[in-house]
Parts: C-alpha cells; sequence; structure tokens
C-alpha cells in the first residue's frame, strides 16, 4: 500500500507541469518534494516521470497512474468534505418549495425544526406550480404527485403516499340528500383547477372500479385552504387531501361524501439537487422532513372517516 501523500504529491508535480512550480504551490522545499516522488517510483519499481533540466514529462506507465490517481484523490477529498459536512452544526439559510396543501403539517412541525436547529433560517416558497429549483434557487422542494419526479438532474426521497377524499359540510349533506356517483357531477363542487370553469375528478373505488367525474366547480382555486374553509361554509362539495380530511373530520365540520371512492395514490416526495456536497442545514430539514412527514400521514392513513350516524350517504 503506497503512502497516499506520496500519491497526492506526485499528482501536483504533474498539475503544475514541474518540480519547482509545485513546490511553490505546495510552500515545500523542491529538494523535499523530488525526495517523495523518487520514493514512490521506487516503491512501485516504476519511472513515472523523465526528468530533465529543462524539461518534466511522464512515462506512459506514469500517464496510467496518474489518471487513476486523480479519481482515487477526488474520492478522498469527497469523503473528508461529507465527513465535515455531518460534523458541522447547521447553520445558514435553506430554501424550501412546498405545495398549499401542505402548509398545515409544514406548520405544527417546523417550530420543532427551529428548537432542534435554531441556527437554521427556512425562506419557504408556498405554491402548486413546479419550481425549477436551479433557476429559482430552491435547495428542497416538496411535492405531492401521481409518479415520483423522473428528472435525471434531482435526487427524489419519498415518503409515503396520500389520497384525496370528497368532503361536505353536515348541513350541505342534509340539504342535498341522495348523493350517489351518478349525480355527483350536478352537485356544488370546489375544484382545484383554477384555469378552466370545467374540471374532472379521477375516482377510486375500494373495488378498484375507476370512473371519471366531469363537473362545472363553483369555485376553482389551487389553495387547499381555501377550498376547505369554502367546504366548511356549505358552498360545495371538495375532494381533499387526507391530512386536511383528517382534521375536518375529527372536529365534525366536514364529513365524508362517498367514502368508498377516491383519487388514486398521490407520492409525497422531496426534490433536492445532489446529494453531494449538501450543506448541513439542508441535510438536516431533509431529514428531519422524512422523520415527522411520516408520522403526520401515517396518523392520516390509521383515521376512519365513517359518516355521522345522522346522514346517509
Amino acid at each position: 500500500m503506497q503512502d497516499l501523500n506520496d500519491i497526492a504529491l506526485f499528482a501536483a508535480v504533474v498539475r503544475n507541469n514541474g518540480f519547482s512550480a509545485a513546490a511553490r504551490d505546495l510552500n515545500m522545499p523542491k529538494s523535499k518534494l523530488s525526495k517523495h516522488v523518487s520514493r514512490l517510483e521506487e516503491q512501485l519499481g516504476v519511472r513515472l516521470l523523465e526528468r530533465s533540466t529543462r524539461k518534466l514529462r511522464m512515462t506512459e506507465i506514469g500517464t496510467v497512474f496518474y489518471e487513476h490517481c486523480q479519481g482515487l484523490l477526488e474520492g478522498v477529498e469527497a469523503a473528508e468534505a461529507e465527513i465535515a459536512a455531518v460534523r458541522a452544526e447547521p447553520t445558514g439559510i435553506v430554501r424550501l418549495g412546498c405545495p398549499f396543501g401542505f402548509t398545515p403539517m409544514l406548520a405544527d412541525i417546523l417550530p420543532g425544526f427551529h428548537r432542534r436547529y435554531p441556527g437554521v433560517r427556512l425562506l419557504i416558497t408556498t405554491t402548486n406550480r413546479r419550481l425549477d429549483l436551479v433557476e429559482e434557487r430552491i435547495d428542497v422542494a416538496l411535492r405531492a404527485r401521481e409518479q415520483l419526479d423522473t428528472d435525471n438532474q434531482l435526487i427524489a426521497r419519498q415518503f409515503g403516499t396520500v389520497r384525496q377524499r370528497l368532503a361536505a359540510s353536515p348541513t350541505l349533506l342534509a340539504r342535498l340528500n341522495g348523493i350517489t356517483v351518478d349525480n355527483l357531477a350536478q352537485m356544488p363542487t370546489l375544484s382545484t383547477n383554477e384555469q378552466h370553469t370545467n374540471d374532472t375528478w379521477r375516482l377510486l373505488h375500494t373495488d378498484g372500479t375507476a370512473i371519471e367525474i366531469a363537473h362545472r366547480p363553483i369555485i376553482g382555486c389551487s389553495d387547499f385552504l381555501i377550498l376547505e374553509r369554502a367546504a366548511i361554509e356549505g358552498m360545495g362539495i371538495a375532494l381533499l387531501p387526507d391530512h386536511i380530511c383528517e382534521r375536518a373530520f375529527r372536529t365534525g365540520v366536514l364529513a365524508p361524501v362517498l367514502q368508498e371512492w377516491t383519487s388514486g395514490d398521490v407520492m409525497v416526495h422531496l426534490v433536492f439537487p445532489s446529494r453531494r456536497g449538501l450543506l448541513p442545514a439542508t441535510r438536516a430539514l431533509i431529514d428531519y422532513l422524512a422523520e415527522n412527514l411520516l408520522t403526520a400521514m401515517a396518523r392520516c392513513v390509521e383515521f376512519d372517516p365513517r359518516p355521522a350516524a345522522s346522514f346517509d350517504i
């Protein structure tokens, strides 16, 4: 096993095209540098460099050895950077992108993040628009999609899945009476489609049957909190994510509608540009969200949204 220091000094001589320039770059005596390279050649049993008074060039085997050395040294530098990042105390700014539907969940868990990492400051962009992480300088983005983000420039870390459920206020359900999949399109509805006056819900039955409900919503808005409030006020039937329904069903302000019908699975995941070189603060946020969002999502899955006894839906 060769001395890694000797290998690094040999590589420095090659990069600087000579012993004198390398010695100046490394701030060490030229004679000492020459001794290290000579010792490496002696241990390997080959000549790596052809020296003359005016010129230095690598031998054929020296060229091959140098190419392998580069990969080795880069790997060592990357490993040292990773260790330093883990040991460093997370501080600084992290920019997080988040869909509107997850803002209540974030509001619940982020105080705990601040207590654990008081030196980290968060700048949160809430939007349902697909953020360009590089162009918009976003470090981490939380996404909910039917499929994982397949952008090969991004790393995806999946947390789990959620579904959307039909919900309405008990007073609206008492007034409408007898909602079925056949007449759902004629009922007052609320939609996340803010671009068009028509929308289509794709619903999945517990037996695997899939249907599409084309409807004309009275409100179209990409913010689930607005739709939740509108549903609570009795304006219409909304298709809301598990974690919003769970809260509303528990408090009784909303009741399930056609509970055997839901959306398909939506994958909740984080995306970020690269694992290598992640700052400690960014890594801390990713790990914290993975730990706490899973717990919150599990509570939603465990909740059985049975309708109130006084409503036959």
